[in-house]
């Protein structure tokens, strides 16, 4: 199926909320993750295609929150649950859906959280994939505000940063193209409001609100949104149920999409004979890797370092976009003496590229690029 896109919008008050449909049936509401936009979106094959085997079950109605994407009104994200939660209920109004199952993940699940809280009436059931209620659980106050400010100072080492902590199971070119879609989605600006809003999350008070049978997915190995917290999100609600599925990427359209997909559609009341006609093949990526995550960074000079003071320094110039060479001239070193100190920093904190070891020295000295 290769549906066209009809961008429509919805008001929220004073906001404009983009929106789009495709297929038929029942409906359900697929809301924005981090950072959010209607076309680039449906441009991204592996998002494309994961929306489209729903829309052969469902009437998929996808929304830009506040301040993301096509939703023209705000120039940055709202950190506040209240705007993003009408915004919901104006695209439900706008497209004239009583009812909908929600299918929210990330900092998307905090928001149907309140959403089903606030309106039991307008939600048939909760779906919540590698959720978390309380953004400031996520990381650190310090780990925060280092990888907000990287967002802001330096989008495209930022980028790459993103993509490999989502995507940790992905080829390299895989992972460019989800650092590429990225930056088409957002200006580095919105990108960091837009993570700032994500830590600023609360849904703890409504979790336990809620009476829509819920389901929460989280992969065992989720770096950007550890189990732990898609667990106590679980925990939280009364009488959801938590899957927990293998693999480390942290969107349900990476990895294995088709076993995403059978959960969700199985719990929504899709039949495991009609799935089989439409269910992707899985990605061609491994999921099933034990992935340790990266030595967590500490405050600068708050503990004993896992790298050496050289490693440090080399990671820093590399954050700032700098190569092996042009370190070694920078340094006086040899352009293998380098090579070795990026080697060797990787494998001591289990970084799977360089950019995520050179995040890693940015939020542990809190230096920007």
């Amino acid at each position: 199926m290769s549906s066209p896109l009809t961008v429509n919008y919805a008001w929220s008050g004073s906001d404009d909320v983009a929106w789009s449909e495709a297929g038929a049936g029942a409906p359900v509401i697929v809301g924005g993750w981090w950072m959010s936009h209607l076309e680039r979106d449906w441009e991204y094959a592996p998002f494309r295609t994961f929306v489209e085997a729903i829309a052969q079950h469902r009437r998929v109605i996808r929304m830009d929150p506040p301040g993301t994407g096509l939703s023209r009104s705000r120039q940055v994200t709202p950190a506040d649950l209240e705007p993003h939660v009408q915004a919901v209920k104006a695209v439900m109004d706008a497209a004239d859906t009583p009812e909908a199952t929600l299918f929210a993940g990330s900092s998307g699940c905090a928001i149907a959280v309140e959403f089903a809280a606030r309106y039991p009436e307008r939600v048939r059931r909760l779906v919540l994939a590698g959720a978390y209620l309380d953004g400031s659980s996520i990381a650190s106050a310090a780990d925060r505000a280092a990888l907000v400010e990287l967002v802001r100072s330096s989008w495209g080492v930022s980028s790459r940063v993103m993509s490999d902590i989502f995507y940790p199971d992905a080829t390299a070119e895989q992972r460019r193209a989800y650092a590429r879609h990225q930056r088409s989605t957002a200006t580095a600006e919105a990108a960091a409001a837009g993570l700032a809003a994500v830590y600023a999350f609360d849904a703890r008070g409504a979790a336990k609100l809620v009476r829509t049978p819920t389901l929460v997915l989280h992969r065992r190995g989720d770096r950007a949104i550890r189990l732990a917290l898609g667990a106590a999100a679980a925990a939280a609600i009364p009488d959801a149920t938590l899957h927990v599925l293998d693999g480390a990427d942290h969107h349900p359209w990476h990895g294995d999409a088709a076993e995403f997909l059978r959960r969700v559609l199985a719990f929504d009341g899709v039949s495991e004979e009609a799935l089989s006609a439409v269910l992707p093949d899985a990605d061609p990526t491994p999921t099933d890797r034990n992935v340790a995550p990266i030595a967590a960074p500490d405050a600068a000079g708050t503990a004993e370092s896992p790298i050496s003071p050289r490693e440090l320094e080399v990671l820093l110039l590399v954050s700032r976009g700098m190569t092996d060479a042009q370190i070694a001239a920078e340094l006086f070193l040899s352009v293998h003496t380098v090579h070795r100190h990026v080697a060797n920093a990787r494998t001591k904190l289990n970084a799977p590229t360089r950019a995520a070891a050179a995040a890693w020295a940015v939020a542990r000295t809190g230096t920007s690029t």
